[in-house]
């Protein structure tokens, strides 16, 4: 059987495939990058490298891929849902590949498991968590409390250690009750051990960008995303 190949946009420059896909597919599937050069988490950053997008889409098409995803959570969100989807449809249509967004991913994660009312811990600084809460309420989300740890380096937000992970989402579900699960917002984010944890302590779902941006690529390209041991969502 022919190995799956499998294309990822990232914002860094470097384009290196984020180390969750191998931990959660092993050889199953195969994953290339492109990275765009994302300069700083924030608007002004995003404006930069938006038009990049279509143009990385077709080197992957070009290196063979089956589907394509932009992998960056804010970057397909901060100018709201409606641009999200035009975004995911012109890559479609410009690489004839199904394609995804990891917006359209923690949407698609929320909803399969049922979670609406949801509480948000995120990498970011207040001006994308504006960009976020309002994408969150346009896709019929109930964000509650919403807190960032104010990151806009590129660099710096995949050193997050885990216990900050875990503190920052046990303190937004605390502090306005009622939320069905928890996001986690910023692909750079490494968060496997994070979910699983939060998971555990807490008893409720919890999605994560990154992880949650490979397994809706997988599903968009037809495959079998399950993945057990890696929290609800790949159950």
């Amino acid at each position: 059987m022919t190995q799956p190949h499998l294309g990822l946009i990232v914002p860094p420059a470097a384009g290196a495939v984020p180390v969750d896909g191998p931990l959660l597919y092993g050889d199953r599937i195969r994953f290339s990058a492109r990275g765009l050069g994302l300069g700083e988490i924030s608007t002004r950053g995003y404006t930069e490298v938006i038009d990049s997008v279509i143009g990385k889409a077709l080197e992957l098409k070009a290196e063979g891929v089956s589907a394509v995803s932009l992998m960056g959570t804010s970057l397909s969100f901060f100018r709201g849902a409606e641009f999200n989807q035009q975004l995911e449809a012109e890559m479609a249509r410009t690489t004839g590949l199904p394609c995804s967004t990891m917006s359209n991913a923690i949407i698609n994660g929320l909803r399969s498991l049922t979670v609406r009312r949801v509480a948000v811990a995120t990498a970011y600084i207040d001006e994308v968590n504006v960009h976020l809460r309002r994408y969150l309420e346009q896709s019929d989300f109930e964000p509650l409390a919403l807190e960032g740890l104010s990151i806009s380096d590129v660099q710096k937000v995949g050193a997050v250690p885990t216990q900050v992970l875990v503190d920052l989402c046990v303190k937004v579900f605390e502090a306005q009750p009622g939320a069905d699960g928890i996001l986690i917002s910023c692909g750079g984010l490494v968060t496997l051990d994070a979910v699983q944890e939060v998971e555990a302590r807490l008893q409720v779902p919890v999605v994560s960008s990154s992880p949650a941006g490979f397994w809706d690529l997988v599903r968009t390209a037809g495959l079998d995303a399950r993945s057990p041991g890696h929290g609800r969502l790949f159950a």
